[in-house]
């Protein structure tokens, strides 16, 4: 079972180009920091600029590095159903085990278009899925209900990343979907509660710059040891914040700067944080003992 804390990896970049070298390095870090898996390619990952050859080769190098080390969930998402399906066939083939896909933004499906695209996705691989519900970026919200109903109509869909922000959903989805299904919280800061209401785990931002302790915060929650967790969720917390506090993932990839795992370069339309933001990211890492 995918569980703890998942890195949602950034790209590095250098000079307008996927940094290859500087990327498995920073898989080979992730892993040895105690990530528990590895996501390339999401929304962190500058999926929307990347172009699909770029995709697809940051997919290889992470698979073929993580080597089966850890479980590896290629980004498979796209408001295109065909492309969503191309992504997905193209992890299954360099290795990856699942893939995550998120519901289709700008185009608005209706809960019955949101279950044909990912019954196509999910018809179209035989590894695990993992859906991705994310109403803040796509203004549509994947029901409880749908989830359900995809689950049961195609048994590899196996999990849901939920970044709703809502607690509640934790619980009613384990509930309606059972103790065998995957809940992972897609929001950091509230990634502990979520847990306490029947989560397995996060997709984590925070974890790109403190892997060791988001896994160290996660495998006590799941062991049911909160006060230990959340002496650790409390030296966190501003990371957490602030990491979104400018469109992501320029915090993000600003403080991995700071800590020499790659440089502070994306793709536009997000731009490098601003003087502003940087003493807000810095302050955030100096709480959490990062610098």
């Amino acid at each position: 079972m995918l569980r703890g804390s998942i890195t949602a990896l950034i790209t590095p970049m250098r000079d307008g180009v996927v940094d290859e070298k500087a990327f498995a390095s920073f898989v080979e870090w992730q892993i040895a920091e105690g990530s528990h898996g590895l996501v390339p390619v999401g929304t962190t990952g500058e999926s929307p600029t990347v172009s699909h050859d770029e995709h697809n080769r940051i997919v290889d190098i992470c698979v073929e590095v993580a080597n089966k080390r850890v479980p590896v969930v290629a980004g498979a998402g796209s408001n295109s159903t065909s492309e969503a399906v191309s992504l997905a066939r193209h992890a299954e083939r360099s290795g990856a085990d699942a893939v995550l896909s998120v519901v289709p933004y700008y185009n608005k499906p209706s809960q019955e278009g949101m279950f044909q695209h990912f019954s196509a996705v999910a018809a179209a691989v035989g590894i695990p899925v993992i859906l991705y519900s994310v109403p803040s970026r796509t203004t549509v919200d994947l029901t409880v209900d749908t989830i359900a109903r995809l689950h049961e109509a195609h048994p590899n869909i196996v999990g849901v990343k939920d970044a709703t922000a809502d607690l509640g959903r934790a619980s009613l989805q384990r509930v309606k979907l059972g103790a065998d299904f995957i809940l992972l919280s897609g929001e950091d800061i509230t990634a502990l509660g979520f847990n306490a209401h029947g989560g397995n785990g996060c997709i984590s931002v925070t974890s790109n710059i403190a892997p060791r302790l988001c896994s160290q915060m996660q495998e006590l929650s799941l062991a049911g040891d909160f006060a230990a967790a959340r002496a650790i969720q409390n030296q966190l917390v501003h990371l957490h914040k602030n990491m979104f506090v400018e469109p992501s993932p320029a915090p993000v990839k600003y403080a991995a700067s700071r800590l020499d795992l790659c440089a502070n370069e994306m793709r536009l339309p997000v731009v490098p944080l601003s003087a502003a933001g940087e003493e807000t990211v810095d302050f955030a890492m100096r709480q959490a003992g990062l610098i």
